[in-house]
């Protein structure tokens, strides 16, 4: 057994915001999920418990992006 499941791609999810990979489904313990980067344990996991695939979504947001504007006038 590989550990975790991967997510179906009919599930709408936001890459890793610092990799760019789909999450997947990793278990924890007996009865909790995470979602988290299959590449990395120090990016952004959900708490254990429910699958929460929103969760992921909100922390994987880029709002905008930093030093790519400048404020030169």
């Amino acid at each position: 057994m590989k550990g975790y499941v991967s997510i179906p791609n009919s599930i709408y999810t936001k890459p890793c915001k610092y990799c760019g990979a789909r999450p997947i489904i990793a278990l924890t313990s007996h009865i909790d999920y995470v979602v988290r980067c299959p590449n990395s344990d120090t990016h952004y996991k959900t708490q254990p418990g429910l699958i929460d695939v929103e969760d992921w979504n909100i922390h994987n947001t880029l709002l905008y992006e930093r030093d790519k504007i400048s404020n030169r006038y």
